[in-house]
This record gives C-alpha cells, structure tokens and sequence, in this order.
C-alpha cells in the first residue's frame, strides 16, 4: 500500500468519526434534554410576499435585483404609463369644463332669482292696486301666473346647477381613478425583505396579476417543528424556545412559541388506545425575534436546518448547553 494511500484512508478515517461524533453528540444531547423541555428537527422558513402587476402593460424598469434588501414602499418596477398620463390629462381637462358649467349654472341661477325678485314685486303691486280697486282681476291674475313662471324658472336653474356640481364630483372621481392607476404603474415593496426571485425583465409585456419579483421577509423567520400530542399540549402560545442550526451549532438563538396546530398532522392508521394518542403530531412554530433579526439581517437565510427546542414546564430551567449564545 503506497503512503499517499494511507495517507487518504486515515484523513477519510477522522471525517468519518468526526461526522459521527457530531451526530452523537446531537443525539446525547437530545436525548439528555430534562423532563419538561422537548426538542426536535426543523428547518427555518420565512413570509414569502409576491409583488405583482395590478394591470396588464409593459414593464419599463426594474430596480431590484435577486439578493437586494429592500425598504418598505421602496420601488421595485415600473410599468409603460404614457396611455394612462393622457387619460389623466384628458381627466383634468373634464374636470375644467365641469367647473365651468357649474358655474355658469350659478349665474344662471342668480337671474332667474333676480326675475322672480321682480314678478313677486309686480304681483304684489297689482294686488294692492286690486284691493283698492285700481287693477283689473286680470291684470292681477297675469302677474300671479309670472311670478309661477319666475318660481319654476329658478328651481329648474337650481336643478342645473346641482347637476353641474354632480358632474364635477364625477369628473374628479374619474380623475382621481386614473390618478390611482397610474400611480399603480410603480410596483412597491409592501413590506421590508430581500428579493428572493426576480420574475421578469423589461420590456417584458404582463397580464394583469403576472408576479414580477418575490420578497422574502426577513422580518418574519421561524422553525417549524412537530411535538406529540403530550408535549404539543402543554405548551403556551408566547412560551421560551431555542434554536440551534446546523452550520453554527455553538450558538443558541433565543426564540418563542408562535403557533401550536389545532389538529394533528401525523395521525396512524387506527386511534384506539392512549399509547397511539401519544403518537400524533403537531406541528408548532417558534418565531424568532423580529429586532434580533433586524440586526443581523445580512445573515438571515431561511432554509437552513438545525434543532428546536421548547420548554413546555416552565418550573423547568434551561440546561446550560441551551442558554443563550448570540456569538462565538
């Protein structure tokens, strides 16, 4: 056997046990864990958010690239609004002519009030000339059927003018739509976290709803873990957790029970006896601190996998090798 052989066979040799070890050591530690705290497998995850068109159109630039941490209400994309803008323009110009048939509904109504000032005058004038014996009935009766005519012509004005003031709530409401729309055109980060996908290109043309970038929200990571019924039963919505994750397993990250399944996700084929209701599981989440995470965020990825742990005695303190380690 050459030397470089066995050189290869022993460093291949220590790999092997080193591996084993830190297995083993998962194991014990594991399985040295008190009465009253549980621990089990997960993997961290994260709110996936899609940031997608509200209108079918062409998509003009896109700010964010895969791996970019972005602010909330921070601009991702921008669709093609040159249609919109003279749609809005066309808006405003019907607001304008609005306003001033509205207001020439005003001035119309101002006269027909000045006219019917004046038959109201008239009728009352000929009214008393009638009582004195002055006027004819006739006469009178003429100026009573103008001061109708004047009445009726100042509630139609009245009626006009309470239509153009209709109609410049309308053609405002029109615009200020438009306004919305092509405001829409500037796709924004609902809420802060790093660009996980980007789904389209510019010059690309999408339908309405078509994704364009996925936000990953830093801001919202957890484990998810499964407990049998005994341990996922005791525990507390708010309750202590830990984390321990595979690629830094010297450190313990702090965390809290955000979830407990009201249901079983694992359950045998026949539940008869209490040993078998012991056997189902229940999936429970532990969230991480959100201002833990803000700042480390450069660090956070999800997918990453490692080991929960919950205390669902809370007379029960943590054993020493789950106490808090934020670094090495």
């Amino acid at each position: 056997m050459s030397r470089a052989l066995r050189v290869l066979i022993v460093v291949a040799l220590a790999a092997a046990l080193g591996v084993g070890g830190y297995f083993y050591w998962r194991h014990v530690q594991a399985g040295s864990l008190p009465a009253g705290i549980a621990g089990a497998n997960g993997r961290l995850e994260a709110d996936q958010v899609d940031v997608s068109t509200k209108m079918a159109g062409r998509v003009v630039e896109i700010l964010a690239r895969e791996g970019d941490f972005v602010a909330r209400g921070a601009v991702i994309a921008r669709m093609d609004r040159a249609e919109l803008d003279a749609q809005v323009a066309g808006a405003a110009a019907q607001v304008v002519q609005a306003e001033k048939a509205a207001a020439a509904a005003a001035a119309n109504v101002a006269q027909a009030e000045s006219q019917q000032a004046l038959a109201r005058q008239e009728f009352e004038r000929a009214e008393s000339l009638q009582r004195r014996g002055f006027q004819s009935i006739e006469v009178l009766d003429q100026r009573r059927a103008q001061l109708a005519a004047a009445e009726a012509a100042v509630a139609a004005a009245r009626a006009t003018e309470a239509q153009a003031t209709a109609a410049i709530d309308t053609a405002k409401a029109g615009l200020d739509r438009l306004k919305t729309l092509a405001a829409d055109t500037e796709l924004v980060a609902p809420r802060a976290g790093r660009v996980q996908y980007r789904l389209a290109e510019p010059g690309e043309v999408l339908a309405a709803g078509a994704r364009v970038v996925t936000l990953l929200d830093v801001g919202e990571v957890y484990m998810t873990i499964y407990l049998p019924a005994a341990q996922a039963g005791r525990l507390a919505v708010g309750g202590e957790a830990r984390l321990v994750l595979d690629p830094v397993p010297d450190l313990v990250i702090p965390a809290a029970v955000s979830f407990v399944s009201a249901e079983a996700q694992f359950t045998p084929n026949a539940v008869e006896t209490r040993d078998e209701r012991d056997k189902l599981m229940f999936k429970v989440k532990l969230r991480i601190d959100p201002a833990l995470l803000d700042a480390h965020r450069e660090q956070v990825k999800t997918g990453v996998r490692g080991m929960g742990y919950v205390r669902y005695d809370a007379g029960v303190p943590w054993p020493a090798q789950l106490d808090v380690r934020l670094s090495k």
